[in-house]
C-alpha cells in the first residue's frame, strides 16, 4: 500500500486529500502538493473508517483530546464516554493512552466508539504488560514492543507518538548539565530512558528506525516523533537535554518523509510565553516544515486546577506563531485522571485558544468574527447565538438572568450602550470597511472581494 505522501508525489489525490480540502476551503491540488512536501499530514489508517483531517501549513490548528485509563482508575465505560465527549465538544483527533485494564480491549472499544482518527504512545501498553508479567519493565524485549506496535497500527490507529529521539547522546546531555528543576514527565519517555541505562543499550525507536517507518508506512499512519525529554518546568525550557532531542526528532522526521512516511514533531511542555515563538522556528527550520504537534504549552508551572486556562494561553500563542495540532490540557492537569467534565472543559479551552491563535496566524480570515460583531452591535440575539463557538452554554447563562428589556442584558439594563449607541449613529456606522476603502481608492476597487 503507498501512503499519502507518495500518492501526492506521483500527483494523485486522494479521497482524503478531498475531504481534507472542502473541510478547509482549499483546492484539492493545493493541499496534495503540502502533502507532498511534508508539510500537511493526514492522519487515516484505512483499517478503520474516521474522518479525515489534515494537520498541517495553512490549515485550521487542530485540537487533540487525550483519554485512557491509569493503574488507579481503570473503567472503559468512563473512557468511552470520555471519547464521546471529546467529539460532541469538537475535537480534532483523540488519543488513547491507556496504562491500566485491558489496554488492548480499551483501545478497540475506543475506536469502535468514536469517529475521530485515534493515536496512541505503544511504549505505555508494551512497558505495562511487561510490568504485569515479568514485575519489571526494564526485561521488555524490544522485539515485543514492534509487536504491540503493529498490533495497535492493525486495530486501526491513525498516528503514533513514538519515542525515536531519545538516545544515548541526548541522556547524555541531561547528565552533564546538572540540574532539572521539573525532572522527568514523559511516562514514556522516562521508562524508556530506565530499560537503556538497565540494559546498557540503544533505545531500539531510534536503532530501528527504518523498521519504524516501515510499519507506519504499511499502514499509511503518522509518525509522530516523541518528546520524551520535554521540560517539565519553564526553568528547564531549552536546555540542552532538550534541544538534543529535538534537533534529532527534526532530523528523523526529515529521514522519514523521504522514505515516504507522513512525519510530525512534538513539542514541549512547558515553555516560557516569551520562549514560543522561538520555539516553534526552530521545530519548523530544523524539520524542512514538518508539521508541529505541541503539548499544551504551559507557560507557568503554578496553575494547578486552573491549567486548562494555563494552557489556553500558551496555545494561543503557539497557533499564533504557527503550531499546527495543539494537545488540550484539562484541569485535572498536575492533579488526578480527568473526568468527562474535564474532557469537555479541556477541549473547549483549547478550541477557543487555537480559534484566537488563528485569527492572529491568518488575518484574512476574520470574517466569522466581523459577523459576530454584527450581531452584537444589533442586539440581533437569535443571529449572535446562533455564531458562537459555545451557543448552549452562552443561552444558559442569559436565560438565568433574563433583563426586563429582552433587548439588552443584565450586565448594563437601561445603561445599554449597544441600544443607545444603535439610537445615535445608526446611519452612520451602518457601512462596510472594505467597500469604503475600495471607493475611496477607485484603482484597486476591480480586486476587492
Amino acid at each position: 500500500m503507498e501512503t499519502q505522501i507518495e500518492l501526492a508525489r506521483q500527483m494523485v489525490v486522494t479521497a482524503e486529500m478531498e475531504q481534507v480540502a472542502i473541510a478547509e476551503n482549499f483546492p484539492a491540488d493545493v493541499i496534495r502538493q503540502a502533502v507532498a512536501d511534508g508539510h500537511i499530514v493526514i492522519p487515516a489508517n484505512p483499517n478503520r473508517r474516521q474522518k479525515a483531517v489534515g494537520i498541517g501549513r495553512g490549515l485550521r490548528t487542530k485540537v487533540n483530546a487525550s483519554i485512557g485509563t491509569s493503574s488507579d482508575i481503570s473503567d472503559i465505560g468512563l473512557e468511552l464516554a470520555k471519547a464521546r465527549a471529546a467529539e460532541e465538544e469538537g475535537a480534532d483527533t483523540l488519543m488513547e493512552l491507556s496504562t491500566g485494564g485491558d489496554l488492548d480491549r480499551v483501545r478497540r472499544e475506543v475506536l469502535a466508539g468514536c469517529s475521530l482518527p485515534v493515536g496512541t504512545v505503544p511504549l505505555y501498553q508494551a512497558f505495562a504488560e511487561t510490568a504485569r508479567r515479568q514485575r519489571n519493565p526494564n526485561l521488555l524485549d524490544d522485539e515485543y514492543l514492534f509487536e504491540v506496535i503493529e498490533r495497535q497500527l492493525s486495530d486501526g490507529i491513525s498516528f503514533m507518538a513514538i519515542h525515536c529521539g531519545i538516545n544515548r547522546f541526548s541522556i547524555e546531555r541531561l547528565r552533564k548539565q546538572g540540574f532539572r528543576y521539573g525532572g522527568l514527565v514523559s511516562k514514556g519517555g522516562t521508562f524508556m530512558v530506565s530499560w537503556m541505562e538497565y540494559n546498557n543499550r540503544e533505545n531500539p525507536l531510534y536503532e530501528q528506525f527504518d523498521r519504524v517507518c516501515a510499519l507506519m508506512k504499511k499502514y499509511d499512519a503518522v509518525l509522530s516523533l516523541g518528546n520524551g525529554i520535554r521540560a517539565g518546568a519553564i526553568h528547564d525550557s531549552h536546555d540542552r537535554a532538550q534541544m538534543a532531542e529535538m534537533i534529532i526528532n527534526c532530523e528523523l522526521a526529515e529521514i522519514g518523509r523521504d522514505m515516504g512516511c507522513q512525519t510530525m514533531v512534538e513539542g514541549p511542555g512547558h515553555v516560557p510565553l516569551d520562549e514560543i515563538e522561538g520555539n516553534i522556528m526552530l521545530e519548523k527550520r530544523m524539520s524542512g516544515g514538518a508539521p508541529y504537534y505541541v503539548l499544551g504549552p504551559l507557560p507557568a508551572d503554578s496553575g494547578a486546577g486552573y491549567d486548562h486556562i494555563t494552557a489556553a494561553i500558551g496555545a494561543a500563542n503557539s497557533a499564533r506563531h504557527g503550531a499546527d495540532l495543539i494537545c488540550y490540557i484539562t484541569p485535572a492537569e498536575h492533579l488526578a485522571l480527568p473526568n468527562v467534565d474535564d474532557v469537555r472543559e479541556g477541549v473547549r479551552a483549547t478550541r477557543l485558544a487555537a480559534r484566537i491563535g488563528d485569527i492572529a496566524k491568518y488575518p484574512d480570515r476574520r470574517d466569522h468574527e466581523k459577523r459576530v460583531a454584527l450581531a452584537r452591535r444589533d442586539s440581533d440575539w437569535q443571529e449572535h447565538f446562533s455564531l458562537l463557538m459555545f451557543p448552549e452554554k452562552a443561552l444558559q447563562i442569559r436565560r438565568s438572568r433574563m433583563p426586563e428589556n429582552e433587548v439588552t442584558c443584565t450586565m448594563c439594563g437601561d445603561f445599554c450602550a449597544m441600544e443607545r449607541g444603535q439610537a445615535l449613529f445608526k446611519d452612520d456606522i451602518a457601512g462596510d470597511k472594505v467597500r469604503r476603502k475600495a471607493a475611496a481608492c477607485p484603482a484597486t476597487a476591480a480586486v476587492q472581494p
